[in-house]
C-alpha cells in the first residue's frame, strides 16, 4: 500500500513525498481511513511508528476542505502532556501542511502568553496545547471552542496518569458535543482504557503491536551492579563503548542534575533535561543534542515525553521506572524507525521488584550482563514471568517517622507526658520548672538545643558544631554517596 491509495489530496502527498516517504507505516495505514470516515478511534502503536502522521495528516485533509475557522476559534484541539511532545506534534503539522492554507499554532507553559493570545485572535484550524496553558487562555478568553471539529488526545496514557484527568474533564466540558475524537499513545493499561472508554463514543481501537512491546530491533540487557556504583559503570559504558550520543533517564530532577555534574566532571558532555529547567534551557539542550554538540543528555520520564531524535543507539535506565509501562516509553526513543538500537538498564538489588514487573509486563525475561570490575557486593535475585518479585522482610520505618507519627496530640505513648489543666491547655499550674531570675545562673536547655538543630536541618541551615566534631552519620552519608565524597573546605 502507498500514500497515494489513503485518499490524500496532491498537497499533502508533496509534503509527504519531500520527507522521502512512500509507503505508510502499519498505524498510518489502518488510522488514517478511518479519521477519515468521520470515526472516533483510540490507536495503541509503538513508540516511533509514526503515530504523529497517523492523526496529523488526515485531519490535514480534512480540515482543508472546510471553512476557515472565525476570531479566537479553533477547528481542530490537539491536547498533549508536555511541552517537548506539543512542539513535535506542532512541527509535523507545519511540515505536513506546508502546500495547504491552513493556520495553526502550539501553546504550553513556561513562556509568554500574550504572543500566544495575538495569535489565537486571527483564529486557527489547528491548536496544539498543554492543558494547563489552555485553560489559562480561556479563562482570558483568548480561546474559544464553538466551532471545534476534531479533539485529539495524544499520548492519552501519560497525559491521564499524570493526573490531567480532571482538567481534562473540564475542557471536554467547554467542547461541543458534536465532535469526532480520536487518542493515540503508545500504551494504555487496564485502568486507562476504562477510562478513556467514557471519553469517546463507539471508537474503533487500533493495535498494530503487542501491547507493551519493545521494537524488535532494540537490544535490551540488564547490567547488575551496586546502587553506589551506578554512575562510574555508566561512565566506563560511554567511554570503552566510544558512545557518540545516548539518552540516559533518571527517575528524579536532582538525580537528573547530580548524574549531569558527575559525567561533566568526567569528561563527558552531558545536559539535564526536566520540568524545573525552564523552556528556553530546555530548548536550547535538545538544539545542543541533536546538533551533536552534547553527547549525553539526561532527562525524567515527563521531560522525555514525545522526544523525537533520529539516530539514538542508546538509551539506559540509569534508574528504573516505577510505573513499567514507562520502560516501553523509555527504549522507544531508540530504535525507530526499523533503526537498531541499545536499551541499557543498570539495576541494584534493591530495584529487583521493578526489574520483576517491567520482565511480567513485556513478558520477556531480560539478559543480564556484569561489567568486569563493577561485579555487585548485593547480588540480583532470580526474576521468573509467573509471578511477580516482592521483598521477603518489609521495610522498618525510619525512627524521625515513627516518632513524628506517635508524639501527635491525638497519639501520644510517652510516659514523660505533660499533665495538663481540666481546661486542656498548657501544663499545670506549678508543675512547670521555675527557671531565671537575677539571683540564678542562667543554663542552656540541652532539649533546647537538639530542638534548634533538628530544625536548622530541616530548613536546609547546618547547625553549629563544636570544632573536631563530627557526627557517624555524616561520615556515612559521604562515603556511600555513589558521587563521591565531598571535598573540605
Amino acid at each position: 500500500m502507498t500514500f497515494n491509495e489513503l485518499g490524500l489530496s496532491a498537497p499533502i502527498l508533496k509534503a509527504i513525498a519531500k520527507q522521502g516517504y512512500s509507503e505508510p507505516s502499519p498505524i498510518q495505514a489502518k488510522a488514517i481511513p478511518a479519521v477519515l470516515a468521520g470515526l472516533d478511534v483510540m490507536a495503541a502503536a509503538q513508540t516511533g511508528t509514526g503515530k504523529t502522521a497517523g492523526f496529523t495528516l488526515p485531519i490535514l485533509e480534512l480540515l482543508a476542505k472546510g471553512r476557515r475557522a472565525p476570531a479566537n476559534q479553533a477547528r481542530t484541539l490537539i491536547l498533549t502532556p508536555t511541552r517537548e511532545l506539543a512542539a513535535q506534534v506542532g512541527a509535523s503539522v507545519a511540515l505536513y501542511g506546508a502546500h495547504l492554507d491552513l493556520k495553526y499554532t502550539v501553546v504550553f507553559g513556561g513562556v509568554k502568553i500574550n504572543p500566544q493570545m495575538q495569535k489565537l485572535r486571527r483564529g486557527v484550524d489547528i491548536l496544539v496545547a498543554t492543558p494547563g496553558r489552555l485553560m489559562d487562555l480561556h479563562s482570558q478568553n483568548a480561546v474559544k471552542f464553538d466551532h471545534l471539529e476534531v479533539l485529539v488526545l495524544d499520548e492519552a496514557d501519560r497525559m491521564l496518569d499524570m493526573g490531567f484527568i480532571n482538567d481534562i474533564k473540564r475542557i471536554i466540558g467547554l467542547l461541543p458535543k458534536n465532535r469526532q475524537n480520536l487518542m493515540f499513545s503508545a500504551t494504555f493499561s487496564e485502568d486507562i482504557r476504562k477510562l478513556a472508554k467514557g471519553l469517546v463514543r463507539n471508537p474503533i481501537e487500533i493495535s498494530v503491536s503487542p501491547r507493551n512491546a519493545a521494537a524488535p530491533s532494540v537490544e535490551q540487557w540488564v547490567c547488575p551492579v551496586d546502587k553506589k556504583r551506578k554512575p562510574a559503570l555508566l561512565s566506563k559504558l560511554i567511554k570503552n563503548g566510544d558512545w557518540s550520543r545516548a539518552l540516559v533517564f533518571s527517575k528524579t530532577k536532582h538525580g537528573a542534575n547530580k548524574l549531569t555534574k558527575y559525567l561533566e566532571a568526567e569528561g563527558i558532555t552531558a545536559v539535564a533535561i526536566h520540568g524545573n529547567k525552564s523552556q528556553g534551557a530546555r530548548t536550547r539542550a535538545l538544539a545542543d543534542f541533536k546538533g551533536n554538540k552534547i553527547r549525553i543528555l539526561v532527562a525524567t520520564d515527563i521531560a522525555a515525553r514525545g522526544l523525537d531524535i533520529e539516530q539514538m543507539p542508546h538509551v539506559v535506565n540509569f534508574d528504573l521506572p516505577h510505573v513499567s509501562e514507562d520502560y516501553v516509553h523509555r527504549i522507544g526513543r531508540t530504535g525507530r524507525a526499523g533503526a537498531s538500537g541499545q536499551a541499557i538498564s543498570l539495576v541494584s538489588a534493591d530495584e529487583v521488584d521493578l526489574l520483576s514487573d517491567i520482565e511480567r509486563l513485556t513478558q520477556k525475561i531480560l539478559e543480564r550482563r556484569e561489567v568486569e570490575g563493577f561485579e555487585p557486593d548485593q547480588s540480583l535475585p532470580e526474576t521468573t514471568l509467573h509471578q511477580p518479585m516482592r521483598s521477603k522482610k518489609t521495610r522498618k520505618a525510619l525512627n524521625s517517622v515513627t516518632k513524628q507519627q506517635n508524639n501527635t496530640r491525638h497519639y501520644n505513648n510517652s510516659r514523660n507526658t505533660k499533665k495538663r489543666t481540666v481546661y486542656g491547655h498548657g501544663p499545670k499550674p506549678g508543675g512547670k520548672h521555675q527557671s531565671g531570675g537575677r539571683n540564678q545562673t542562667s543554663r542552656p536547655s540541652q532539649g533546647s538545643e537538639g530542638s534548634y538543630e533538628q530544625r536548622s536541618e530541616a530548613n536546609g541551615n547546618v547547625a553549629p558544631k563544636t570544632a573536631g566534631a563530627r557526627t557517624t552519620s555524616s561520615k556515612k552519608s559521604s562515603d556511600s554517596s555513589p558521587y563521591g565524597r565531598r571535598s573540605q573546605s
